[in-house]
């Protein structure tokens, strides 16, 4: 058989095994990264909804990810990374949460309002053309405003929307276990999250060697990759700390984290990776679809949360506008032009 018609279905498949391995550790150090940092909460009387906005909001796995694509000169796909994770966090994570689990939430308006003029920052992006260092600082800054407006805002509340008492057990609130190893203090739970941290550094690192493979082999143009398969990856665990907390009785324990997952991406998360990689140019694919595809799927979002009931029929509407987006993504901006040499 000839080696020059073998190598390229090896080299193909060599880098889609190596982008799923690495795709494998980095879901499952995500997700015991997030178990011992809640039992670390717990032990070190730390406040949930803290934890909540910080360590279910900040998106460790895409963060790390996401720098490491635009330290490998992948911006396109890092930024891809940014739009996708938004994208599916609505049209995949809160549309299955409404499918499988409707049910009544209660989300202060003032924090909707944040969520749905949060993708506005993007529209500005968009029309500067180039995230450089100064907009990056800001970026971050506006993430550290948000936290802080939160906070001030849940101390003033009478009934804050995360109580320590609405996770482990309490009466009504479901039986969502935090950890297996619930027992450790609340330091040694940290010193285990550090390794969950390492296990996601590694992870993001692997999935970067089988990205730069899997462009080269398949001809997808690296946002699109980056907005939705990448990103599909990365979603998996954010369907399970949404749909289980709402299956257990804690819808709001996986709102947050969906509201907090999409302020974050928009701001922080593409801040940093603009510090830690260099700058982004921002194509025009992003301002024709990209964005408004995002603008749209947010604005729906808002509206279910808003009317106080995630039912069936908004999972619908969002699962399906998700899977016009694919479709779109890859038939009409995805496949780059084949040489004629």
């Amino acid at each position: 058989m000839d080696d020059r018609e073998v190598d390229p279905a090896m080299s193909a498949l060599t880098s889609v095994l190596v982008f799923a391995a690495g795709a494998a550790l980095l879901i499952y150090s995500a997700e015991k990264l997030i178990t011992y940092l809640v039992g670390a909460a717990r032990g070190l009387a730390v406040s949930v909804f803290l934890l909540a906005v910080i360590f279910t909001g900040i998106e460790f796995d895409d963060l790390v990810f996401g720098v490491a694509l635009n330290v490998e000169g992948l911006e396109d796909v890092a930024l891809g990374v940014v739009f996708g994770t938004v994208i599916s966090m609505v049209g995949v994570v809160l549309a299955l949460a409404a499918l499988l689990v409707p049910c009544r939430v209660d989300v202060p308006r003032d924090y909707l309002v944040l969520f749905a003029v949060s993708p506005v920052v993007l529209v500005g992006l968009a029309l500067v053309g180039e995230i450089g260092t100064g907009i990056a600082i800001l970026l971050v800054a506006l993430f550290v405003a948000f936290v802080a407006y939160v906070a001030v805002r849940e101390r003033s509340r009478a009934v804050p929307v995360f109580r320590d008492t609405e996770i482990g057990g309490s009466p009504g609130t479901g039986d969502m276990e935090i950890t297996s190893k619930r027992h450790l203090p609340g330091w040694a739970l940290l010193g285990l999250a550090v390794l969950a941290l390492a296990g996601l550094v590694v992870g993001a690192w692997v999935m970067t060697e089988g990205t730069e493979g899997i462009l080269d082999e398949f001809g997808i143009a690296g946002t699109v990759f980056g907005a939705t398969i990448a990103t599909l990856v990365l979603t998996l665990e954010d369907v399970f700390l949404t749909v289980e907390p709402a299956r257990r009785g804690t819808p709001l324990i996986g709102i947050g984290n969906v509201i907090g997952s999409v302020v974050f991406s928009v701001t922080a998360k593409l801040g940093i990776i603009v510090l830690a990689g260099g700058g982004i140019e921002v194509t025009p694919d992003v301002f024709v679809w990209h964005l408004p595809a995002l603008v749209l799927l947010v604005a729906f979002s808002t509206y279910a949360l808003w009317t106080g009931r995630l039912r069936r029929w908004h999972g619908v509407v969002l699962l399906a506008a998700y899977v016009v987006y694919w479709i779109v993504s890859f038939v009409v901006f995805g496949v780059v032009p084949a040489d004629d040499d």
